[in-house]
């Protein structure tokens, strides 16, 4: 069959946005979550000290290796004495939770959690940054060096890029939603064997911003203040990094403010409503999966959806969604089951159960 290509363009006008961006960070992006979109950089691919934005990568990896052991019982050993800095104020030989422990890691951002936590789930702290390294390559962090679960960088530094550190945020985010239950938490009280505590998270940014879904701060000398947050608003989830800010709370709340302003999340491809010019197929035919992408006003005027016919098995061809004449988002269009193809079926059913009846 000849390949077929039908193009449908968007014609409706709009006026023209403009995006007037003050940004205090030496690195920084903004990135939709649902997407991927990258809607604004700075810096992004520029390697900096991290701080304590490092746990992020500590969360994930104890979610990766010991998920199924948020409840269990973690003894608090002799790593414990050696840290300094941001604490939860464990002690020896104490009895928390796993799941407590994380509430400590990103709440309090306890750099005592953090190698209590890397020791429970790897048997040491080598080991545990070992796997951090592994699963940076893995998710695509190309440009991320980890020596440490904290992100103390006075004798070992963790490096990374503000692009990196959104798409390790974005993974956490899209396949772990206990990330966005803890790091979206103003307060948390459990207790131990030994204490009550009561944790207070201390990115200000949550009890600041009501948009705020997620939020995870960090700082030292060296690496200045960092922040990784995400917030929705008005079916627009987008996601913030920012390296070396002198003024994270506001720049973060000022770059959301704008790009909520300026984005809409459309729906593109409604997989329930969807149709091909001309009914040529009729209704033997379907695809999948919805496509919401955010777009300015006047982008929107520059979106083209090609429907590309290929028959290929049960795939009929693809829809292709291209801005400014790059593809952005492909879906396959499906041969649904045809009635002849049914008859035939519901024909050697009945064949089948003639002769089981039958010899019974």
């Amino acid at each position: 069959m000849k390949k077929v290509i039908f193009l449908f363009l968007l014609l409706i006008i709009f006026p023209k946005t403009t995006l007037a961006i003050n940004d205090t960070a030496q690195s920084s992006i903004v990135m939709d979550l649902d997407s991927g979109r990258i809607l604004y950089q700075k810096d992004s691919n520029t390697e900096r000290l991290i701080a304590s934005t490092s746990k992020i990568m500590t969360f994930l990896i104890a979610m990766t290796y010991a998920s199924d052991k948020l409840d269990s019982k973690v003894i608090v050993g002799e790593e414990v004495l050696k840290m300094y800095g941001t604490s939860m104020y464990l002690s020896l030989n104490e009895e928390v939770t796993l799941k407590d422990l994380l509430y400590g890691l990103m709440l309090r951002s306890g750099n005592d959690a953090s190698v209590v936590i890397a020791t429970y789930v790897s048997g040491s702290v080598e080991d545990f940054v070992y796997l951090m390294n592994e699963k940076a390559k893995e998710i695509g962090m190309t440009n991320t060096t980890f020596k440490n679960p904290h992100g103390l960088d006075e004798e070992t530094k963790n490096y990374s890029t503000a692009y990196d550190m959104a798409i390790l945020t974005r993974y956490l985010y899209l396949n772990y939603p206990l990330y966005k239950e803890i790091t979206g938490t103003k307060y948390y009280d459990f207790s131990s064997n030994q204490k009550a505590y009561s944790l207070i998270n201390r990115s200000k940014i949550i009890f600041t911003y009501d948009y705020i879904t997620s939020c995870k701060n960090g700082y030292t000398p060296l690496a200045g203040k960092s922040l990784v947050t995400t917030a929705t608003k008005d079916n627009l989830n987008l996601l913030i990094v920012t390296l070396d800010d002198p003024d994270i709370y506001i720049n973060h709340q000022n770059l959301y403010e704008n790009f909520f302003r300026n984005y809409q999340n459309y729906l593109i491809i409604d997989k329930d409503k969807f149709k091909i010019d001309g009914n040529l197929f009729k209704e033997d035919y379907y695809i999948k999966n919805n496509f919401t992408y955010p777009l300015t006003k006047e982008e929107k005027d520059k979106l083209n959806i090609k429907i590309i016919i290929n028959n290929q098995g049960n795939v009929l061809g693809t829809v292709n969604v291209l801005l400014n004449d790059k593809l952005i988002h492909e879906e396959k269009i499906y041969q649904k089951e045809t009635n002849q193809k049914k008859k035939k079926e519901s024909f050697f059913k009945k064949i089948i159960n003639f002769f089981k009846n039958f010899f019974k």
